[in-house]
């Protein structure tokens, strides 16, 4: 069998990590005089890298994560006054398989959103189903939706391994349709032992007041922080600090 034949066959078997090293490995080996075993072990391990990444990007994809986050990537000495180590803590995911919460609260811009993001996307990178989604727009957009679309998002978020709900009551006052929905996620994923990741603006005490119904809001508190770290996020927005950064560079005689 020729090297066409080959990448004929391996493309055939669907071993793209396989077709897309095979003339390199072939060269190095001929080059190095490898034995054939660590030559095919080297191709396996192609193959095997390949269809990883493919997968990774999958989840990835899915989960409606719209950056790649991580812990590293924020600046805790502009704010030492966060919990880092309860942060890296979550970051070990533990508390996913324990069917676990975590509620993110503080101040704008204090990095509560990257947070909950950079666990969402390890979460992915260790094989775990996720769904992401901005409270907000993405409640909106379930009322607009038809009966049977509804049904799918639902059955996405309470089924996923990793639910995280960014900026809950951004906008303050949320629509009855908007409450019931999120009722429902939080009371199915308790019955089912599946963790919820939640950051808001609002202190705990004034949920019931967004939710225009107190007694609903203390049904989906109970069940958020039956099993829940709740982080406090405070100190100065990397927002603000980031605009003021750009401002100087303007500023900057040219």
């Amino acid at each position: 069998m020729n090297m066409t034949q080959m990448e004929s066959a391996l493309r055939g078997l669907r071993l793209s990590g396989m077709l897309e090293t095979l003339s390199t490995r072939a060269m190095q080996a001929q080059t190095s005089q490898e034995p054939f075993l660590e030559t095919f072990a080297a191709l396996l391990q192609d193959e095997l890298d390949r269809r990883r990444s493919r997968l990774m990007d999958r989840r990835y994809k899915r989960s409606g994560l719209d950056e790649r986050a991580t812990l590293a990537d924020l600046d805790w000495r502009f704010n030492p006054k966060l919990p880092r180590a309860a942060c890296f803590e979550l970051q070990t995911l533990k508390f996913i398989s324990e069917g676990a919460n975590a509620l993110i609260v503080g101040k704008p811009g204090t990095g509560k959103s990257h947070v909950a993001k950079a666990l969402g996307y390890q979460a992915t990178l260790q094989g775990y189903d996720v769904r992401y989604l901005e409270a907000d727009g993405e409640f909106a957009r379930y009322a607009l939706e038809s009966s049977q679309e509804r049904a799918q998002l639902l059955k996405d978020w309470v089924q996923s391994d990793l639910l995280v709900v960014d900026d809950l009551f951004l906008a303050r006052r949320v629509t009855n349709e908007a409450a019931e929905v999120l009722q429902a996620i939080v009371h199915q994923r308790y019955k089912l032992r599946r963790a919820i990741v939640v950051t808001s603006n609002r202190v705990v005490q004034d949920w019931g007041k967004y939710l225009g119904d107190v007694t609903m809001a203390s049904t989906i508190l109970d069940r958020l922080m039956h099993r829940c770290t709740m982080l406090e996020f405070e100190g100065k927005s990397y927002r603000l600090k980031e605009a003021a950064a750009r401002i100087a560079i303007n500023a900057e005689p040219s």
